[in-house]
């Protein structure tokens, strides 16, 4: 037992390693349940009584040592690390700043939640897609001025190919794809050829909504926009639907909520009129639900669109829409807290 405890005393003495690896594989060999020191002190109650106590003393003494070079090698490379750390000439000599997601992801990410919590779940689609979904499927009038090109962006030399200019597109591909009950929001980009300024821009975010099930009304559709403004802007919040016409909704509705910065009193925010608009809305038009293969003597359903650059606007009061694409990282700054 004695020649073997010096053994291996002479083995960690010159113990050595050259990375964090190799030192964990001796900490193994070593210290571990079934290590070499482990397997002799299972040996010990084979030492005779009278040499226990030398025994059990250069035993202990082994252990010891071993821990102690084992935790000396690792200080060591540490240390290593730490020097290489604050030594790296590739970093920028200027303070790394942390962060933050885009105001519209911020805004965006709201809404989602908001409506996820009344049992709506996210659907997506393509960016690039053709008429019948954009237009046909939506009921859309051959001769409607959106399917001019100045109103949208169609590919060359495909002339039923175009960039979606609302996410309606996907509503139509999940009644296509899905069987009612459909209880869905459809968030991201579209496009129109429109001329860009502060209030306007080609390109720009949604976020609609579709809730197609038996004896769906006006009232649901009503009950979940107002309980959407009070999570959003506060629970004060109060709203109003002003009939309105889409080709797709009948009957359809412009909501607007009560300004929030002067409580409905009225201010240059909102015109003096006490309301700001956010969305349209309306009951889905039995002409789309036939044309999606949804039988509506069965079915009703509502649906309901927002831009999120308009939503955006108002909670952030953002006077120009074209600080959302220009990468300022002064103007993206200011969201850091948020």
């Amino acid at each position: 037992m004695k020649e073997r405890i010096n053994h291996l005393q002479k083995e960690i003495d010159l113990m050595t390693a050259s990375n964090l690896d190799e030192l964990e594989a001796l900490r193994i060999k070593y210290l571990s349940k079934k290590g070499e020191i482990s397997l002799l002190f299972n040996d010990f109650r084979n030492v005779p009584n009278e040499d226990k106590k030398e025994v059990g003393q250069l035993l202990n003494d082994l252990k010891n040592n071993a821990q102690n070079k084992i935790n000396e090698l690792k200080e060591h490379f540490d240390s290593l690390q730490n020097t290489t750390q604050e030594n790296d000439l590739t970093r920028t000599a200027e303070p790394i700043k942390l962060g933050t997601r885009h105001p519209i992801s911020l805004v965006r990410e709201e809404i989602i939640d908001i409506f996820s919590r009344m049992g709506f779940t996210v659907a997506d689609g393509p960016e690039i897609e053709d008429d019948w979904h954009v237009f046909s499927a939506l009921n859309f009038a051959p001769e409607h001025p959106a399917r001019d090109m100045q109103d949208t962006f169609f590919i060359e030399r495909l002339p039923d190919v175009l960039l979606r200019t609302h996410t309606s597109s996907v509503q139509v591909r999940v009644m296509n794809e899905q069987k009612p009950p459909i209880r869905m929001i459809f968030p991201g980009r579209v496009y129109r050829n429109e001329a860009i300024s502060y209030r306007a821009h080609c390109f720009f975010h949604q976020v609609e909504g579709l809730y197609i099930d038996k004896d769906i009304s006006f009232a649901d559709l009503k009950q979940a926009l107002l309980y959407f403004a009070k999570e959003l802007f506060g629970a004060e919040t109060q709203i109003r639907l002003r009939p309105s016409y889409f080709p797709f909704t009948e009957p359809s509705a412009e909501m607007d909520i009560s300004c929030f910065l002067c409580g409905g009193e009225g201010c240059p925010f909102c015109k003096h009129t006490g309301w700001v608009e956010i969305l349209g809305c309306g009951m889905v038009d039995p002409n789309v639900l036939r044309s999606c293969g949804i039988d509506p003597e069965v079915y009703s359903g509502y649906a309901f669109g927002m831009g999120v650059e308009r939503i955006t606007n108002l909670k952030f009061q953002v006077k120009d829409l074209r600080m959302f694409s220009e990468n300022d990282v002064k103007f993206l700054e200011q969201f850091e807290s948020v």
